[in-house]
Formats: C-alpha cells, sequence, structure tokens
C-alpha cells in the first residue's frame, strides 16, 4: 500500500473575476469583484489586491455595498448564505444564513435592514423559474444569524443581475426577460408589464438583454439582441407609455449603466467598444475603441469619475470619465481550449500558455496575476463567426529561456491546411520574446510535438508531424525506444519534472481524476491520490521551487524540488501543498501587497496587541502591564474610532479599564503610618529613583514604546502622594472599605 500522507489540493488562483459586475467603493480608491468562492479588493491606483475575502463554500453570484456604511459589503452565494464584511481590515463581521441557493444581490437606501436576492423557485434551478425576493436581516448580537423573513417582490425574473435594476433611489424596480418588461412599484405595490412583438422585421430581435434605471427621472433603458437601446418613459401608465431607439451596436448589447448623476448612459458588447450616450442627446455619442475583448458589465463609481468593464477575457479595464484607460486588471485568460500544454518559462517561472486569439499569456503563480501577453500570430483579430484565424497550437522553451518555438495552424473548408513554424529570441534590453525565424510548411500534414535539445555546441529544435516525418532543425540524433513496464491505465495526462525523475500520470474514472507518480525505471508508483477534482484535468505543470522544500515526509518527497499546478474542467488552477491551512495562510498573507497609503485602524492595533499578549502568556512570556495616562495616543484613538471597527463594550471594558490602572510592580509598600511632610518627600525621591530604574528595566512586549510618555520625578511625587491620601472617610457613604 503506497502511503499517502497529509498532502491536500488546494487552490492557488485563475479563478474568474468577470463573472460578476465589480462594483467600486464610495472614495474610488478600491474595486471589488467576485473571484470564485472569494471577493477580491483591487487598487485602483496600483492594480494590486490588497485584501482576499474568504468564508464562503460556494461560488459567490453578488456583492453590493451596504448602504448605511461605506466601508462595509455583502456578498452572496450558491452555498445560501449572505456575509456583510469591513473590506478595508478583511474581517468577516457577521453571516446570514438564508437557506436558497443565490443568484444575484441588490440593496437600496430606500430599504434599510433587508436586501434583494434572486432565487430559483422551490429552491431547483432545474426548473428555470427564479424569483425576486426581500430577506429582512435581523439584528443580533451572534455572528451568525438565521434570516428566514422573506417577501415576495416580482416572480419569473430573469437569474442574470443585470436583467434587474432599482430606479429613482429605490422607489421601483424594473425586471426584464425574453420580451416582457415588469415594473413594480413599492409604495403602491403596483405591477405594470409591457411588451414587445416577437414577430421579426428586417432582421430585428426584440429579445431583453439587460436594463438600466435612471438615477434622478422616471426613465428605464433596455438592451436588445438585436444592437438596439430603448428608453421607456411613462412606463407606470400602461396605455400611455413611449419608448425611443437608438441603434449602434451590430450585435447583442451585454450591458447598460447610467452614470451618478445621469448624464450619460453607457453600453458595451462584442465590438469591445464602450459607447457613452449623452442623456436628451442621444444622437451625440462618444467612444471608447479597441477595448481587448467583448464588454460583458459595466459599472461606474458613485462619484462618477471612474467607469469600470468586465471582458470575456477574465479581464477589468478601469477607466476614467473622460474615456481613457487609468488601469487594467489581467486574470488568468480562459479560452475555449488549451493547445498548447502548460509550460514554465525558465525565466521568469511564469505559467505559459494559450491567451487571447493568437497570443500566449505569462501568468505569475507567486503573484496570481498576469504579466504579459505575446503576440504569436500578430494579425488583428477579426471576431466574425464563421471566419477560420491563425491559432498557436504548440509552443516550447529551450532550458535557459533564450528560444521560443511556436506552431500557427490555419484550415479553411476548401483550402489547403496552412501551418507556420515561429523561432523566438529573447531580447534583454526589450524584455521580451522578438521573432527571429518564419518557416512556413515545416511539414505536410499537422506538428504533433515539437522540443528543444541544447548541447554544448548549439541548440537543437526537433519537431515531429502526422506526415510520418522526424525533423531536426539544426542536428539529430536517434535513440534506442524500448518497453520496460506497462500498467492498465486510462491516463489522460503525463507530465515530467524537469528536475527530477518523476512523471505525473493523471487517470479519469467516474467523472473524478486521479493522481500517479512513479519513476519510469520503477513500476510501483511513488505517490498516488484519488478523486483530486471533478471531471478531467485539462492540463499540467511542473515548476522548480525558489527554496527546496525541507523535512519533507517519504510521501512528499517528489514535491520537495518541483511544484505540480494542473487546471480543472472549471479552469480553476489547482496544486498540491504539504503545508498545513493555516501556514499556507500565514504564508500567503505575508506576501500580500498592500498599498502604502492603506491606514492600520485603531481596531486592528488594540486587538492585535491583545492576541499578541494571550500568546505570550500562554508561552510562559511576561508581559508587564503598561501606565497609560491622561493624553495616551492608544486611548485618544479608541475613544475617537468609529464604532463600525470596534467589537462591543463588554469585550473592551475589561482591557480599556485595566489600561487605565498605574501597576504596582516593583513598587514599595506604602507606610501605614503618616509622617511629616519633608520626610515624606525625601522617602518618595528614594522610592521613585528606584521605581524609575524598575520601570525602565521592565519593557512592554505589546505596546508601542512611543505610544506611552515619560512622568518627571515631579509628577510622579504627586502621583505617590495622591496614593497616601487617606480616604476612610467616604466610609460612612459607601460602606466599609475592603
Amino acid at each position: 500500500m503506497v502511503e499517502q500522507g497529509e498532502i491536500r489540493v488546494v487552490r492557488c488562483g485563475g479563478s474568474t473575476i468577470n463573472y460578476r459586475k465589480a462594483i467600486f467603493t464610495l472614495d474610488s480608491k478600491y474595486l471589488l469583484c467576485t473571484s470564485g468562492d472569494m471577493v477580491k479588493v483591487y487598487s485602483t491606483a496600483t492594480e494590486e489586491c490588497v485584501h482576499v475575502l474568504q468564508g464562503h463554500t460556494n461560488l459567490v453570484t453578488g456583492i453590493a455595498l451596504n448602504p448605511t456604511n461605506h466601508l462595509q459589503v455583502y456578498s452572496c452565494s450558491m452555498d445560501g448564505t449572505i456575509k456583510l464584511w469591513d473590506f478595508t481590515d478583511n474581517i468577516l463581521i457577521k453571516t446570514f444564513t438564508v437557506g436558497y441557493k443565490l443568484l444575484a444581490l441588490y440593496t437600496s437606501k430606500a430599504h434599510e435592514g433587508c436586501v434583494f436576492v434572486i432565487i430559483p423557485k422551490e429552491n431547483d434551478e432545474a426548473l428555470d423559474s427564479f424569483q425576486l425576493v426581500a430577506v429582512r436581516l435581523p439584528k443580533s448580537s451572534d455572528q451568525e444569524v438565521a434570516a428566514t423573513e422573506l417577501s415576495f417582490v416580482l416572480n419569473d425574473v430573469s437569474q442574470l443581475p443585470k436583467c434587474t435594476s432599482y430606479g429613482r433611489e429605490g422607489e421601483f424596480v424594473a425586471s426584464v426577460k425574453g420580451l416582457h418588461l415588469t415594473v413594480y412599484f413599492f409604495r403602491n405595490q403596483k405591477t405594470y408589464r409591457l411588451s414587445l412583438n416577437a414577430t421579426p422585421k428586417k432582421g430585428a430581435n426584440n429579445i431583453f438583454t439587460c436594463v438600466a434605471c435612471h438615477p434622478k427621472e422616471d426613465c428605464i433603458a433596455t438592451g436588445h439582441e438585436d444592437g438596439k437601446i430603448r428608453l421607456w418613459r411613462n412606463f407606470n401608465r400602461k396605455k400611455e407609455y413611449t419608448h425611443s431607439t437608438h441603434h449602434w451596436h451590430h450585435s447583442a448589447v451585454n450591458d447598460l449603466s447610467f452614470t451618478p448623476e445621469g448624464t450619460n448612459l453607457l453600453s458595451g458588447g462584442i465590438e469591445s467598444v464602450l459607447v457613452q450616450w449623452r442623456y436628451g442627446e442621444e444622437t451625440k455619442k462618444d467612444f471608447l475603441p479597441r477595448l481587448g475583448a467583448a464588454i460583458a458589465h459595466i459599472s461606474t463609481s458613485p462619484e462618477g469619475s471612474l467607469y469600470c468593464t468586465s471582458h470575456s477575457d477574465n479581464k477589468i479595464t478601469i477607466i476614467q470619465s473622460n474615456l481613457r484607460v487609468s488601469a487594467v486588471i489581467q486574470g488568468l485568460v480562459k479560452g475555449d481550449n488549451i493547445k498548447t500544454d502548460l509550460m514554465i518559462d525558465p525565466r521568469t517561472k511564469a505559467l505559459v500558455l494559450n491567451g487571447k486569439p493568437g497570443h500566449l499569456q505569462f501568468y505569475s503563480l507567486q503573484h496570481d496575476k498576469q504579466l504579459y501577453n505575446l503576440d504569436i500570430v500578430q494579425q488583428e483579430y477579426i471576431n466574425q463567426s464563421g471566419l477560420h484565424q491563425f491559432d498557436v497550437v504548440k509552443a516550447a522553451f529551450d532550458a535557459q529561456g533564450s528560444w521560443l518555438a511556436t506552431v500557427e495552424e490555419r484550415k479553411e473548408k476548401l483550402a489547403d491546411l496552412e501551418i507556420q513554424l515561429k523561432i523566438w529570441v529573447y531580447k534583454d534590453e526589450m524584455q521580451s520574446f522578438v521573432l527571429n525565424t518564419t518557416i512556413t510548411s515545416p511539414h505536410e500534414d499537422h506538428i504533433t510535438a515539437l522540443c528543444f535539445c541544447n548541447t554544448n555546441e548549439t541548440t537543437m529544435l526537433v519537431t515531429t508531424g502526422r506526415d510520418g516525418r522526424f525533423k531536426a532543425w539544426v542536428l539529430g540524433d536517434d535513440s534506442d525506444i524500448y518497453l520496460e513496464w506497462s500498467v492498465g491505465l486510462n491516463v489522460i495526462l503525463l507530465q515530467l519534472d524537469p528536475l527530477s525523475e518523476n512523471v505525473a500520470a493523471f487517470s479519469c474514472a467516474a467523472e473524478n481524476s486521479d493522481l500517479f507518480v512513479f519513476r519510469p525505471n520503477e513500476p510501483r508508483p511513488v505517490y498516488l491520490q484519488k478523486n483530486i477534482c471533478q471531471g478531467s484535468v485539462q492540463r499540467a505543470v511542473f515548476t522548480p521551487r525558489d527554496v527546496p522544500e525541507e523535512n519533507c515526509s517519504e510521501s512528499s518527497q517528489w514535491l520537495n524540488r518541483s511544484q505540480l499546478y494542473f487546471l480543472t474542467r472549471d479552469m480553476d488552477l489547482m496544486t498540491f501543498s504539504t503545508k498545513t491551512e493555516e501556514d499556507r495562510l500565514t504564508s500567503s498573507s505575508k506576501q500580500l501587497l498592500i498599498e502604502e497609503n492603506v491606514p492600520v485602524t485603531p481596531f486592528y492595533l488594540l486587538l492585535g496587541k491583545h492576541r499578541q499578549a494571550k500568546l505570550d502568556a500562554e508561552n510562559g512570556t511576561l508581559a508587564a502591564q503598561v501606565q497609560l495616562p491622561q493624553g495616551s495616543v492608544a486611548i485618544k484613538e479608541l475613544l475617537q474610532t468609529p464604532a463600525h471597527v470596534l467589537p462591543s463594550a463588554t469585550f473592551l471594558c475589561t482591557m480599556f479599564v485595566n489600561s487605565l490602572l498605574i501597576s504596582k510592580d516593583g513598587k514599595s509598600e506604602v507606610p501605614e503610618e503618616a509622617e511629616e511632610e519633608m520626610e515624606s518627600e525625601k522617602e518618595e525621591d528614594e522610592t521613585s529613583d528606584q521605581e524609575m530604574d524598575s520601570q525602565h528595566k521592565v519593557k512592554p512586549e505589546y505596546f508601542v514604546e512611543e505610544l506611552v510618555p515619560k512622568l518627571s520625578k515631579k509628577e510622579e511625587r504627586d502621583l505617590k502622594r495622591v496614593r497616601k491620601t487617606d480616604y476612610s472617610w467616604l466610609c460612612p457613604f459607601y460602606g466599609k472599605l475592603p
């Protein structure tokens, strides 16, 4: 039996950041977006991920700012919970358990104490029937609360969040589905249903795709499959409603968004162009073209200075109000088919694979971000159905990362197969690969494999093709191939570790993938693990570690020099970890890049030091209690801090009162009998000197020295005099002294 050890499969990145519409914070410093079962917080200035909100156990389907606190955000998930976060300190404040699968989330200032969600009818997605309901959030001091009070709002709505919008500060809600527009007014609880004709005329397609409501006026904008945009007015009078039609997009309108003041309407679609329509003057339009991929979502900042577009290539673009791109946040590009396999760039240790059409993407595994794109085809991509274009199907690096070979293919229905083999050389002055040679038709049929072979004298590139030819593009040498051993496995992928003899074999059976690690000269596997993921593994790669792992168990020795990454069927990037969950989170938090102007809150200072004091006490270290006289910076910060970042008063009471007390450690006892004033002052001078020495020897372990001001000798004498004062005359009023 092969020992399995304590090795777990953990996700290290690669999740989508374009699944739902991203949102800006009130000050526009941060951008929040969903990413798998997490919420990521990005800096709009540096494009860096400053926080990751983790806590959901299933896909996060919606996020929305708390209307009553601009430093908090709600998130909903398919796990049936709504979570409230403090995104500046990365703290989970409260969890509301709804019990239904939640598909979208909305908030409104006009409806305090509740949020709106879209749920499946009878909690069954297979019925393809969804409802918009209001969830009352109970007020409780518990961190986990059951939210069971649901109020029905609209029936038969679309599950897509962009098909529902709230208008005029939450006075009504509009929802589109199919050929119908439904408007519900909360005050009089009336519903109006408007419809379009299903009969196509001159190629028109009236099916609704998205909706947006004007923030100030009773106007609703809707997008349609044929690229048209309609502006609806007087919709509270079913027989007198009017709508105007505007057309620029040649295909479906993917999303719409009004600016906060309602002066402009933004639209986007498959053309990769952001269109800005001037409200009231729809004939005047501004354009931002060549955004790189189809626009899926559009959002605006609360003050209207920034726009945000989410794209189909897992990218978020931050745009200024003058239609200039200010930042680009690029995730792992997820194509329909990864044809190049997973590779590691020997220079940057980046993951290399197919990116957007005709490109290779270099993706940092350490920072979960894209480094850059390399244009291989070097042709403008035309998004047109039925048009065949060159695609990158093979790629390989040499051992030093100085050379890169790529293969492009294009096959027309009535034309011959076109193949190009390109050789790229790395230029230090450009910090990128530059095209060196292009070979047209290197083989008469598809190239099946290629690799570099470095020798002392030269570098050789070897290619094989379906034409039955084996070609060496400098020199080559034959070698014998023979079968040493075999085993009956449904192997779908083999990956060789470049730093050892280990080979990773992935097999798929019963809708789950298994991993077998073996050496070619040994029939017994080094390591095996069942059910590493659902579905089949798409691609895998070994990447060398910067520092080899030490103290590995026998079953995890194959991971001490390289780390194995693989892509699942859902395009999640997974890896194998030998560390405990706590160590892994600690090490990742140390690598987290936080911009310099992010302030440390008093909540973090107070609670962090309190936790450190507890840890020191458990380890046997004695932490001295520090005097905090009146005017202490820590006390001022505590008293002036907003309540939303502080724990409950009962939790802070003991810590706060103790911090105001004066420590008696190292001080002489007070004499019981009173002495004359002159003698007592001499003793105070002597004892104060001793106290000063003892206080200098005792240094606090969990408070910053600068926060404790030093007392002068006169202040210490006054403090000593107060301690010696007889308060026994208060006994008749408050009882006996203890």
